[in-house]
């Protein structure tokens, strides 16, 4: 699966998922924008010492202002946008009661308004050169509910569930494809958090018995972006070693 050619933007890329994808997607010959919050150009230059193509943003998502204008240079300046990934996201821990309005806000901003501000500054773009791929990755607590999380994580995975479908409707007629990815647990910085017990009590719910790796999560997006899923959108692809069988 080839991505040459493609300019490719992956939110949240300095590090677990979003860094697997960015680098992924280099690999398979894109040009690729790592944007995230800090720690963007370390991302980039390692991708570019091994042969790949890559630049770095810094950027909030939630100022839709700063999105807009970055990614609009992003475009005049590559040609275009290809693909967009949403990956950038944060988590709270704690319970309903423990849960402060700011960090629910917080939440919420991140990882709904702050993909939502990304796929309107993209849409444009995509439709003008005739197309694009559009991926979000939610999670499995989007679907089922939070489980190591406070409830502002699941609320906000599955709004951006919804949004993909709603996206997917609206956009077909204009050649993007809108899917999403529903990841289980990872071993990324937020499992790291975890304690033993913790970890090993998830580990047990999952049939396959052990924790995702990034790079799985980035083949499989990679597929979704590709053109050998160009007859694929609104799909949620669940990759959970078997946790959430729906």
């Amino acid at each position: 699966m080839k991505l040459t050619r493609r300019v490719a933007v992956v939110t949240g890329a300095a590090r677990g998922i979003g860094k697997a994808i960015a680098e992924r997607f280099a690999s398979a010959g894109a040009t690729v924008v790592v944007v995230d919050l800090r720690d963007a150009q370390a991302c980039a230059d390692g991708i570019r010492a091994t042969g790949g193509n890559a630049c770095a943003v810094c950027l909030d998502i939630v100022d839709h202002s700063s999105v807009e204008r970055e990614m609009a240079r992003v475009a005049d300046e590559y040609g275009g946008i290809h693909i967009l990934v949403n990956n950038a996201g944060i988590i709270a821990r704690g319970t309903i009661t423990s849960l402060t309005h700011e960090e629910w806000r917080s939440v919420i901003d991140v990882n709904l308004n702050g993909t939502f501000n990304c796929c309107r500054a993209v849409v444009p773009h995509m439709i003008a050169q005739g197309g694009g791929r559009i991926l979000n990755i939610s999670s499995i607590a989007g679907k089922m509910g939070d489980i190591t999380a406070a409830p502002a994580y699941g609320t906000s995975k599955g709004a951006v569930i919804t949004l993909t479908r709603s996206l997917a409707r609206q956009l077909a007629a204009d050649g993007i494809t809108v899917n999403a990815i529903a990841p289980h647990a990872v071993e990324t910085d937020m499992s790291a958090e975890w304690s033993e017990e913790k970890r090993q009590a998830v580990i047990a719910s999952i049939p396959l018995r052990r924790l995702a790796r990034p790079e799985e999560i980035a083949d499989a997006a990679l597929f979704l972006v590709s053109d050998r899923a160009s007859f694929i959108t609104g799909e949620v692809l669940n990759i959970n070693g078997g946790a959430l069988m729906d």
